[in-house]
């Protein structure tokens, strides 16, 4: 067992053995479900157990929540507030050895994984400024005597489905806004990343306890396609955010539907940088380097699509070419390593087989296209020579394969742009004003992220997160996103003593 070695050794500051209950259930920890192995993807060696939750585990759990949802939705939002900023709080004083943890187990390089825990944290912060700010509105009545006023009320609870890639960072988009605004969270981390899962509830565990609050506020669960299932089909959850496939998403929507409950989708991307002919190249080079190769092209808004004019062509691909031979692929825990692994051994089989699939549609490898021989599940970062009318375009392959397209028109390019079914995350480089409000506008990107002059991929958390199309619609983490996890009511007073009616009826 890893937990064992040095390098493990700084898994007890975060309260993780080499055996671990990885289900806080009713404001304690236990697990009836099968015990697994987590993996480190850089040798694919076991760092732990976990022990996953059972049906009964959930069904216990979800009892225990809403009693607890019965308590959490009357304390004042200010005060809920406070209990996310003790949170945010617990989380930066593990800062360093939660971001090692998320390197060691989803295999993103150790600057993205403090990045992706720091990002949590101002997802705290950025919660408890709202909570202050959960507004409705005043609204003129055109009846004497009457006042009409729009109220927002938690939901009661909130399930929270995450994918490996972002197991910590998708959790705060989500967990901290629903919080502050008086719902309960029912959290389901990957299950390839159970050691995230259970580090970040003991945190926030500590906090309810330390502040005398049930437990069952944060209920969360490690375990398979099982807890998913019974989370999409459970009538006690009202809104169901889920981070995934576009294939499992609608999976999860339908089922959500079908009882009448509510859906926040975040899935697939396939994401364009466009490179005008006016472009700074050098600028464009460095963010298209970061948005394809960061996280190993495991982000869903990873760029997997450069539409470079046909003016700039060779001048970007010689640099990009320059850069990607340049770039080091080892273990992310290393200093300077800016590629690490793919997540799991089927990742990297799926690399090499798209990578198949791309030559039979007439792709040219340009570099790389090749998986690293040894332990672990390393590929070499990838760029192809392709049309923009190949099917395999049009998918999501999640590793660093980026598509290298030429274009003659801003028109063209949008139109490029726009032909994939994801919606998610866009950006053009270029110094027009016009090209710049013409691709913000109407007729210019489709997606739920249209950038300008940086890359597709690190988005802050003040904006409103997801996309369109096949990405699912959902908005996460800042702008209004907040309200998605609040019910609306409309609230007539009549304070006089006649009763007139909207629209002038007279009735008898």
């Amino acid at each position: 067992m890893g937990s064992s070695s040095k390098e493990y050794e700084f898994l007890s500051e975060i309260g993780l053995t080499s055996h671990n209950i990885g289900n806080y259930v009713g404001g304690k920890w236990q697990g009836n479900g099968p015990l697994v192995s987590t993996l480190n993807p850089a040798n694919n060696q076991p760092i732990a157990q976990v022990v996953e939750a059972s049906l009964e585990d959930y069904e216990q759990g979800l009892k225990a929540c809403e009693e607890a949802a019965k308590v959490w939705m009357q304390v004042p939002a200010p005060k809920r507030g406070d209990i996310v900023r003790q949170i945010g709080d617990a989380l930066r004083s593990k800062l360093d050895f939660l971001g090692r943890l998320l390197s060691l187990e989803m295999g993103k390089i150790l600057a993205e994984g403090i990045g992706e825990v720091q990002e949590v944290i101002d997802m705290c912060d950025f919660a408890v400024g709202l909570s202050r700010q959960l507004n409705g509105s005043v609204i003129p009545s055109e009846r004497p005597n009457h006042m009409m006023l729009e109220m927002w009320n938690p939901l009661g609870i909130v399930g929270v489905i995450t994918a490996f890639n972002f197991p910590c960072a998708v959790l705060g988009w989500n967990a901290c806004i629903a919080l502050v605004c008086g719902n309960c969270v029912v959290w389901k981390g990957a299950p390839t990343t159970p050691l995230i899962t259970i580090a970040m509830t003991k945190l926030v565990a500590e906090v309810l306890e330390k502040n005398h609050l049930p437990g069952a506020i944060f209920t969360a669960m490690c375990g398979g396609a099982e807890i998913g299932e019974a989370i999409a089909k459970d009538t006690r959850i009202p809104l169901v955010s889920f981070t995934g496939s576009s294939k499992v998403g609608l999976t999860v929507q339908q089922t959500v539907s079908a009882r009448s409950g509510k859906t926040l989708l975040e899935l697939s991307g396939n994401n364009a940088i466009i490179v005008m002919d006016d472009a700074d190249i050098q600028l464009a080079a460095r963010s298209v380097l970061f948005a394809a190769v960061g996280t190993a092209g495991q982000r869903c808004t990873t760029c997997r699509r450069l539409l470079l004019h046909e003016s700039v062509y060779d001048k970007v691909l010689e640099q990009l070419l320059t850069s990607y031979k340049q770039v080091k692929i080892g273990d992310p825990l290393e200093k300077g390593t800016l590629l690490g692994p793919l997540h799991t051994p089927e990742s990297k089989k799926n690399f090499e087989k798209g990578i198949e699939v791309i030559k039979s549609q007439g792709g040219k490898v340009l570099t790389g296209g090749k998986g690293v021989e040894g332990e672990g599940n390393f590929v070499e970062p990838t760029i192809i020579e392709i049309s923009s009318d190949a099917a395999v375009v049009k998918e999501e392959l999640f590793a660093p394969v980026l598509y290298a397209l030429k274009f003659k028109t801003f028109e063209e390019a949008v139109a490029i742009n726009n032909s994939v079914p994801q919606g998610l995350s866009s950006s053009i480089f270029t110094r027009s004003p016009g090209n710049i409000f013409k691709w913000i506008g109407p007729m210019g990107s489709d997606c739920g992220i249209v950038n300008v002059n940086i890359p597709t991929n690190g988005a802050e958390i003040g904006g409103a997160f997801g996309g369109e199309k096949a990405t699912g619609g959902g908005r996460e983490a800042g702008s209004d996103s907040w309200k998605q996890y609040m019910r609306r009511s409309t609230c007539t007073i009549n304070y006089g003593n006649e009763l007139p009616l909207a629209q002038g009826i007279n009735f008898g």
